[in-house]
């Protein structure tokens, strides 16, 4: 029988007290922007809301739900996250699966990956990414906001790892049922790598929905700006362009960015707890195989 003794149970108290209050402390922000998007412009602009709402009212919501732009502009994150994380997701496994073959099998093997790291320890910088895009005809297209990220070498190693893991003798059982690479890697390797899919979803999505500079530098139309960089004009520059007189007359600014910053976080907040459970055995398998 496993006894525990008094000093491990005191520290898995210490443990979990701190764990709580750590977690209470990052939830605290977006419960007070919630409160206050919720409360009435007197009371937001007196600074009297805290853990409650007051005055409860969602004109906020109404508000920026009226407001075509931001409308568009969360249309044009939700195609960027979708299709930008179904992409790399797809280019980078085929990569990592290729990669994760030793030198019998894939004889360029070796210079491909160090290839792939190198651009891990130098990039070019943003002019030639700029001229790149300029130059390939991407600007103002919603593929500049994908294609420059769609390959991340840390990704494709977390993959690679993971996948070696899987037994030879899976692999070798479906060449022998008469299955090719592509269709033992479909079929074999990303039903078994789940945990590391999920989770280089989870980065990539996180990514893509946060992302604000590119939007800034690569669209010339405020309705083609992904939802985070029309955010950036209208919060951190404030500029309220993106609404009209008539939108925002009477109504505090603090409660509508409220609205909105909630709002942008929420999509984020829930789909983590679904793919919460495959982060840590995903991260952990994928970083300590060599």
């Amino acid at each position: 029988m496993y006894h525990k003794t008094l000093p491990y149970r005191i520290f898995s108290i210490f443990n979990y007290i701190l764990l709580v209050t750590v977690a209470i402390l990052c939830l605290l922000p977006m419960y007070h922007l919630l409160m206050v998007s919720l409360s009435s412009t007197s009371s937001a602009n007196a600074g009297l809301v805290t853990f409650w709402p007051i005055d409860l009212t969602f004109e906020a919501y109404t508000r920026t739900f009226e407001n075509v732009n931001f409308l568009t502009s969360l249309k044009v994150s939700v195609e960027r996250t979708v299709f930008g994380t179904a992409l790399a997701l797809f280019v980078n496994a085929i990569a990592a699966y290729a990669l994760s073959k030793d030198t019998r099998v894939f004889r360029a093997r070796n210079i491909y990956l160090w290839y792939f790291v190198v651009t891990m320890l130098f990039t070019a910088g943003l002019i030639p990414n700029y001229i790149l895009i300029l130059k390939l005809g991407l600007l103002n297209n919603l593929l500049a906001l994908i294609l420059p990220g769609l390959v991340t070498v840390y990704n494709i190693i977390l993959l690679l790892n993971f996948f070696r893991t899987v037994p030879k003798e899976v692999e070798e059982a479906s060449f022998m049922d008469g299955a090719g690479h592509l269709r033992t890697f479909f079929a074999i390797y990303l039903p078994i790598s789940m945990p590391a899919i999920a989770t280089i979803a989870l980065f990539t999505m996180v990514g893509h929905w946060n992302a604000y500079f590119d939007g800034l530098i690569y669209m010339k139309d405020a309705e083609k700006l992904p939802l985070a960089s029309f955010m950036q004009t209208i919060i951190v520059a404030n500029n309220m362009t993106g609404f009209d007189v008539s939108v925002v007359v009477n109504k505090s600014q603090r409660t509508i960015k409220a609205a909105q910053i909630f709002i942008g976080a929420l999509p984020i907040l829930l789909v983590y707890p679904f793919l919460q459970r495959f982060f840590v055995k995903g991260v952990v398998i994928g970083a300590v195989k060599e």
